[in-house]
């Protein structure tokens, strides 16, 4: 198993989840999170299998840290923005399929994320959102690149763009979300993912 200060790595019947953590729950995408991360899914690379991404009942994770990044130069910006893009690249090529498990809240930098893995399942609880948009800001690790590829052009505005979050059901609607109980594999992935 491996396990690191911001996530840990389990395996359920066969299936690995990773699991995003951190000591208040909200699994914020910090620069030492993100870096991580990076090097985790690069250990796990080596071994192309399956992958799901998870965080915990309340969060799938709350996004980059607002205090850490307005802390920064222009200069550190746009360097913890390549950093960011260079997680969300690695995710989107990882040679086996990775799914966002979403529980709770999925919000900027973490829907960035979910947005970066191949499929994404959420709870009925889900909650999803670039709040940047209410701050004056768009995010900078390429989900503004992402979902319209997913979606059509004005519905994907709908989501970047709105400063109050969308529900589930709205994502679903898009067709770039999935709902928790479609599938049988779902439903057998959720009783390990909202341990």
């Amino acid at each position: 198993m491996l396990t690191a200060e911001f996530f840990h790595l389990e395996t359920h019947d066969g299936v690995r989840v990773l699991r995003l953590r951190s000591d208040d729950g909200t699994n914020r995408l910090t620069l030492d999170c993100v870096l991580a991360l990076t090097d985790g899914f690069h250990d796990l690379a080596r071994r192309s299998e399956s992958l799901i991404v998870a965080g915990s009942r309340r969060f799938f994770s709350a996004g980059a840290d607002l205090s850490e990044i307005a802390a920064l130069t222009g200069s550190e910006a746009r360097e913890f923005s390549r950093i960011g893009q260079t997680l969300m690249t690695t995710i989107e090529r990882f040679p086996a399929p990775v799914y966002a498990a979403i529980c709770g809240y999925c919000m900027g930098g973490g829907l960035d994320l979910a947005l970066a893995c191949h499929r994404r399942i959420a709870s009925p609880d889900a909650v999803l959102a670039h709040r940047g948009a209410a701050l004056g800001l768009i995010t900078g690790w390429g989900g503004t690149q992402r979902l319209p590829r997913l979606v059509e052009k004005q519905r994907h505005s709908k989501c970047l763009w709105r400063p109050r979050s969308c529900t589930r059901e709205m994502h679903c609607a898009m067709g770039w979300l999935m709902g928790w109980q479609r599938t049988l594999w779902q439903r057998q992935c959720s009783e390990f993912i909202l341990r």
